[in-house]
């Protein structure tokens, strides 16, 4: 038996991601967070190149403003 740890994600997060599995073959949030984690981990690095466009950039912030992460002028 593999032994596990916890790892905390913002409540907003986890409801969110609650939300986007409904329906999916993934029976739980925690299933889905270990299997974007272990595609993510399959490459063994993060690849530098694999930069956001200043649309994309722009985009993220966006989303983060709405969920309240960042405040208007940040």
């Amino acid at each position: 038996m593999h032994s596990k740890v916890t790892i905390k994600i913002p409540r907003e997060l986890y409801q969110r991601l609650s939300q986007m599995i409904a329906g999916t073959g993934f029976s739980s949030v925690t299933e889905f967070v270990v299997f974007v984690l272990r595609s993510l981990a399959s490459t063994g690095e993060i690849q530098s190149e694999d930069s956001l466009t200043a649309e994309e950039v722009k985009a993220i912030r966006e989303r983060l403003k709405k969920l309240g992460y960042l405040k208007e002028e940040e």
